[in-house]
C-alpha cells in the first residue's frame, strides 16, 4: 500500500466515529514516518468539497487540521453541489461530485451513469474545447435539479 493510501485510510478511520477529526500534521507525520507536506498532499487531493469534506486549519504551536465529512439530506446535498459547481467544470471534478452523491445515497447508480454520460467528453466532443466546461456545468446542474424536483 502506498504511503498516500495509508494516510488516507488512517484519516478515514478517524472520521468513522463521528464524521470529524482533528489532527496535528507534524505528529501524524512523525507517527507515519513521512514529511508533513505528504499529509498536506493527501488532505488537499482526497478530502475536498467535491469528495464531501470541509477542511479547516489553524497554524501555530497548537495548530491543527480539522476534517469534517459533510452530511446533508437529499435536497440540501443537491443544492450544495449545484452551488459549488460554478459556471465551468472539468469532467474529473464533475465525476468526483457524482461519485460523492452516489456514495452518500443522494442519487442512484442509474442516475450517476446518466449524468456521467451526459457530462463526459464524448457527449461534448462536438463543442469547441473552450466552452465544454461551461456547457458541462450547465448540463450537470440541470440534471441535478431535475433529480431533486
Amino acid at each position: 500500500m502506498s504511503l498516500s493510501n495509508e494516510i488516507a485510510r488512517m484519516l478515514m478511520d478517524m472520521l468513522e466515529q463521528d464524521g470529524t477529526t482533528e489532527i496535528q500534521r507534524n505528529e501524524l507525520a512523525q507517527t507515519l514516518g513521512c514529511v508533513p507536506s505528504q499529509i498536506n498532499y493527501v488532505i488537499s487531493s482526497r478530502f475536498t468539497p467535491e469528495h464531501g469534506y470541509i477542511v479547516e486549519s489553524r497554524r501555530g504551536g497548537g495548530g491543527y487540521i480539522k476534517i469534517t465529512r459533510v452530511s446533508f439530506d437529499k435536497p440540501s446535498a443537491i443544492m450544495h453541489t449545484v452551488n459549488h459547481v460554478g459556471d465551468d467544470v472539468d469532467f474529473s471534478v464533475c465525476r468526483a461530485h457524482v461519485m460523492n452523491l452516489l456514495n452518500a445515497g443522494v442519487i442512484d447508480k442509474n442516475s450517476a451513469r446518466l449524468i456521467a454520460a451526459a457530462t463526459g467528453d464524448n457527449a461534448l466532443r462536438m463543442l469547441p474545447p473552450p466552452v465544454r466546461g461551461r456547457v458541462r456545468a450547465s448540463v450537470f446542474k440541470q440534471m441535478l435539479l431535475a433529480i431533486e424536483g
